[in-house]
């Protein structure tokens, strides 16, 4: 590959990664204006902050089979546009149910690119990897954070305040990464099947039966749940200790704290590709970070928060490369969706265990537990995995 067209592709790639995120997590900062404006009880707020997660497990298997029939690449700018027109339409429903339908056709669009990202990776860089996936991960961690960062103080003023017009403002760099994806996808990867290693049709439905895709979805089900599950149960945690001044900032470290590591992973991915150790050791991390997390439930709790997510950004591309550097391209897409739809549905399944927990006993430190279980498969299931040096 020329020195051009490598610095496209890799450019390409973070902007496909921020594509991912950038939609959704353009909610969250604006759910008291949201939910004021269309009257919304907090069932409704919860549901509609849920159901992007869901769409991630359902639909990743239809963007399996889109791949297995349109190739790759333009099951990616079919998702690419799914995604900008629902998060745009988010912004003219005047009702809940309208915005459920909307968020729904963004989230299908997102699930869908998802699968592909796999697959796009190992067509544009076969040779390279672990730092195709460490760059898109780096632009999805981008396209999480720049949403909640910029919404309120820059996006709204610019639309007069408008949550609707704010909504819709996320989609158009959506929008404007379909078109540059479009115009600069690799040529010679486009011919024939738009972009993708064609698959026959009867090779999108998962192989349920092969013991490497439940072990990919566990593996990813690990970082998945301690994301969400963290996110979710850290603010009850520090309200129940009495800190509840403590939970802006840790919040804030928590999700920050993965861009500097996943800024590193970029440059380190090459040389701890294909290693087991990586995998175990942030596992480790993680399951030592989530008990400071838990134990101090205090002053500390920002730092361990810190440190959580510094864990999250290395083991976020390590999962994210498994498939890739694993499954033989036929195989790559349909494994790939497998794994998504297990590891999303059970980190909904450890959010739910986790808030079972917390009602038996009383005390939000118990949601923590699935948590720290579900990290079990990363440390003790990938040292089964046999990598082939290349």
């Amino acid at each position: 590959m020329q020195p051009r067209q490598f610095v496209t592709v890799a450019l390409l790639l973070w902007l496909l990664g921020a594509a991912l995120r950038l939609t959704v997590l353009a909610v969250p900062p604006l759910i008291p204006v949201i939910q004021a404006d269309l009257h919304l009880s907090g069932t409704e707020v919860g549901l509609l902050a849920g159901l992007p997660v869901i769409l991630f497990a359902v639909a990743a298997l239809p963007g399996s089979m889109l791949i297995a029939r349109f190739g790759a690449l333009r099951t990616l700018l079919f998702g690419l546009l799914l995604t900008a027109a629902g998060g745009g339409l988010r912004g003219s429903a005047a009702t809940a149910a309208a915005l459920y339908v909307a968020t729904i056709a963004m989230a299908a669009g997102i699930a869908v690119m998802q699968p592909a990202m796999a697959a796009i990776v190992r067509e544009w860089l076969p040779l390279r990897i672990g730092f195709g996936t460490a760059l898109y991960t780096f632009g999805l961690i981008v396209g999480e954070i720049a949403p909640v960062a910029l919404t309120i103080p820059l996006v709204l003023p610019l639309v007069h305040g408008s949550w609707r017009l704010g909504l819709a403002a996320w989609s158009l760099p959506v929008l404007a990464i379909a078109i540059l994806t479009a115009a600069l996808a690799p040529r010679s990867r486009r011919r024939g099947g738009g972009g993708g290693a064609r698959v026959v049709a009867e090779q999108w439905w998962p192989d349920w039966r092969d013991p490497s895709v439940w072990r990919l979805g566990l593996i990813f089900a690990s970082i998945n749940s301690v994301y969400f599950g963290t996110n979710a149960f850290l603010p009850a945690l520090l309200s129940g200790a009495g800190h509840s001044d403590l939970i802006s900032g840790a919040l804030t470290a928590l999700n920050f704290g993965q861009l500097p590591a996943s800024a590193l992973m970029v440059v380190a991915a090459q040389r701890i590709e294909r290693r087991v150790w990586p995998y175990v050791a942030v596992g480790c991390l993680i399951l030592l970070a989530l008990f400071g997390v838990v134990s101090s439930a205090g002053p500390w709790t920002p730092f361990w928060a810190g440190a959580l997510g510094l864990c999250f950004g290395i083991a976020l591309p390590l999962g994210l490369a498994l498939p890739p550097l694993l499954v033989a391209p036929p195989d790559l897409a349909r494994t790939s969706a497998a794994m998504f739809t297990i590891s999303y549905a059970l980190a909904m399944a450890i959010s739910v265990a986790g808030g079972a927990m917390w009602d038996f006993t009383g005390h939000p430190a118990f949601a923590f537990l699935p948590i720290g279980l579900i990290v079990l498969p990363l440390v003790l299931l990938t040292p089964t995995i046999r990598f082939h040096r290349s």
